[in-house]
């Protein structure tokens, strides 16, 4: 029996036609929120869509009516430990306890909904969720037909402290019981600072989103977060999984990334057998959330990919 989760809307970004939230069990039981939104007209397929760190669904209104308006189902939902999902503190800070629960929790989410998701199925994430919508299917997940990532977390930058140690550091705290600690968090960005879009209308609507409603906001990492990303990362650079993947997987870049190391980005596409690297000149870390002319790259790419399913 279908248990219904809100949806939240603004008058900037209000809940796209048709859009029903539900709640599902993930991983120890975890309450999940998820979200369906149909298709405009007969569906040519669906597409599950897998936001970042700190992205709530709300976020991704209007990718998901750029979607459905293409003819896809969608199914969207909140990662643990952010959105409206299972909270892993009592804090709102981004924390995480390894990967096997978010792979744990995405393999639930398609049996939950797999009966209302017409083939062929596309992948689509971003960042923290292109990295995990990896790792899903290094791990075997075979009902895909294809995978389109933006700015997947296949290493990030930890500026001044290098990378290694950052790493080594997160472990460490984690072993000890601290991985629950914030990391040193910066100031709050404004538009003038921030380095995730160019575009000052899409940003003052994601701002807005979590003003209106502070519960799917999210704060800073913590050391187990970031323990999590380097394991990620390791499995990613490493493990075979990846090189056993057998469907299509396009990665749109960011070309101005200062949020992911797209050095990283390019040698984890490069093990997939059908990896299709792609960069959006001039692109901050949120491609899906840039102007017009930077998301017509990853719109251009995604249609390529669609078309050929």
């Amino acid at each position: 029996m279908d248990v219904a989760a809100p949806l939240y809307g603004t008058d900037a970004a209000p809940v796209p036609e048709g859009g029903l939230g539900l709640w599902f069990t993930g991983a120890g039981g975890a309450r999940l929120r998820a979200a369906l939104f149909p298709a405009k007209g007969a569906a040519r397929g669906s597409v599950v869509l897998s936001g970042g760190r700190t992205e709530p669904i709300e976020k991704y209104y209007e990718v998901i009516s750029e979607l459905t308006a293409r003819g896809f189902v969608v199914l969207a939902h909140d990662w643990r430990g952010q959105g409206l999902s299972h909270r892993l503190l009592s804090e709102p800070r981004g924390h995480a306890v390894g990967f096997a629960d978010f792979i744990t929790d995405y393999t639930a989410l398609l049996n939950t909904f797999e009966a209302r998701l017409a083939k062929p199925r596309i992948a689509v994430g971003h960042s923290m969720g292109g990295c995990l919508t990896a790792l899903v299917l290094g791990h075997g997940e075979t009902r895909f037909s294809a995978a389109v990532l933006s700015a997947p977390m296949f290493g990030i930058f930890t500026k001044p402290t290098p990378p290694t140690l950052t790493g080594f550091i997160a472990q460490a705290l984690t072993a000890v019981g601290q991985g629950s600690a914030s990391t040193p968090a910066g100031q709050p960005s404004t538009f003038e600072t921030n380095a995730l879009t160019h575009d000052a209308g899409r940003y003052a609507r994601n701002v807005g989103q979590v003003e209106a409603h502070p519960d799917i906001g999210l704060g800073p990492p913590t050391w187990g977060w970031l323990d999590f990303a380097y394991k990620a990362f390791k499995e990613l650079r490493h493990g075979v999984g990846i090189t056993k993947v057998q469907i299509p997987v396009v990665v749109v870049a960011a070309g101005d990334d200062a949020v992911v190391d797209n050095v990283a980005t390019r040698l984890v596409t490069a093990r997939f057998p059908q990896g299709r690297y792609v960069e959006a000149p001039g692109a901050f870390h949120e491609v899906l959330q840039e102007t017009d002319d930077i998301r017509a790259v990853f719109w251009r790419e995604f249609d390529a990919v669609a078309a050929g399913l």
